[in-house]
């Protein structure tokens, strides 16, 4: 049994488990979100021998398939948590219920071996060190590799970009034409999807190409997404930090953070898109007068200090600005925020409900369990 963060992760690991174990004939089934329970609760039926889920769509399973769809989960000997911080983070978005549910129906702990996999040690990762043990099984064991080296790999160049946050998409649209970086695989992190939806529809209308990522979407189109980003289709990805999770996507150039996050340990995951295998990469961060402490608490946790960008031409980019982007971004912007307020998708199709979700994100209403 593996448990992961997020449906693009899972999917992900399970083919490189189908391409690992089809050869010596171990069985390895996929249940996340989004697909047909149906047809997930029969897979789960015929005993496979490995399984890859996300937490919440177990549970759903655990509470609604009945005991022919569960009872393998019985006789489970391994469980292997990835991005383990994430599992088992409190909080807004919290997989923690779902983890219980699913953790009841499992083995009892001294007749199963469970392993924790993280880029980040959270404390509530070291606080299991300090859990009681029983008395037939060995006290955990914490291995934590290269704790002393860098947490952000060498042939990555931080960057920052001073903004003015009323024209932030203004500096986002002229970084991305460059001639630096306008041929460059990129990722845009922001923080919400109301956001990511917004700059994808702008940025569409500004002639990128572009595409998204985020909790908000059906399952076939972040599947679809991610396809064309890895493809090459769409130059660029827009996502909120479900993206930013153990996705492996090499030809990653450069990773725009168009919201800071709140989280250094976020920051790491993002940039760590890029910059893989020994490869280069850039990353740029747009700061706003209120991100100057934000950025202050991601230096310490990195142990790097931030550039500022440099293009290294005559003309620099708040100049470009200036001349090239206030007026054109903002006719988009306005032309963008149209199509989000009736409704409409980013091929100008309305979606049922669209408009009143968008307002509802935008007041700050219910958010979606982030790892479903």
């Amino acid at each position: 049994m593996k448990f992961l963060f997020g449906r693009e992760l899972a999917l992900q690991i399970y083919e490189q488990f189908k391409a690992i174990s089809a050869p010596v004939g171990l069985k390895a089934i996929l249940v996340t979100g989004g697909a047909d329970m149906r047809e997930q609760a029969l897979a789960m039926s015929k005993k496979p021998h490995i399984i890859i889920a996300t937490p919440g769509r177990l549970a759903d399973h655990i509470q609604n398939s009945g005991e022919d769809t569960i009872k393998g989960l019985r006789r489970v000997k391994y469980v292997v948590f990835d991005e383990a911080d994430r599992l088992l983070s409190s909080g807004v978005g919290s997989m923690l219920p779902d983890i219980e549910i699913c953790l009841d129906i499992l083995p009892p702990s001294d007749q199963r071996q469970t392993l924790f996999f993280t880029a980040t040690l959270t404390p509530e990762i070291r606080a299991l060190k300090s859990r009681p043990t029983p008395a037939n099984k060995p006290p955990l064991f914490l291995s934590e590799i290269d704790t002393e080296s860098p947490s952000i790999p060498p042939t990555l160049t931080q960057t920052y970009q001073l903004v003015n946050l009323l024209h932030k998409e203004k500096y986002l649209h002229i970084l991305l034409t460059t001639p630096a970086n306008i041929a460059k695989s990129t990722i845009i992190f922001v923080n919400r999807t109301t956001t990511a939806n917004l700059l994808e529809h702008l940025l569409r209308l500004l002639s990128h190409r572009v595409t998204s990522l985020h909790s908000a979407l059906h399952h076939r189109d972040r599947t679809d997404n991610l396809a064309r980003f890895r493809a090459g289709a769409a130059r660029i990805l827009i996502g909120t930090d479900v993206a930013a999770r153990g996705l492996d996507i090499p030809d990653v150039e450069l990773v725009i953070n168009y919201d800071i996050p709140r989280d250094p340990d976020d920051y790491v995951h993002r940039v760590g898109r890029t910059a893989r295998a020994g490869r280069k990469g850039t990353s740029i961060s747009l700061v706003g007068q209120r991100d100057v402490d934000l950025i202050k608490t991601i230096e310490e946790r990195v142990g790097r200090e931030m550039i500022e960008y440099d293009e290294g031409e005559d003309v620099n980019i708040e100049t470009r600005v200036v001349r090239d982007a206030l007026s054109l971004v903002a006719e988009k912007k306005r032309e963008a925020l149209l199509a989000v307020e009736e409704g409409r998708d980013v091929k100008g199709n309305r979606v049922r409900g669209g408009r009143e979700k968008f307002v509802r994100e935008r007041k700050g209403g219910k958010r979606k369990r982030i790892g479903e």
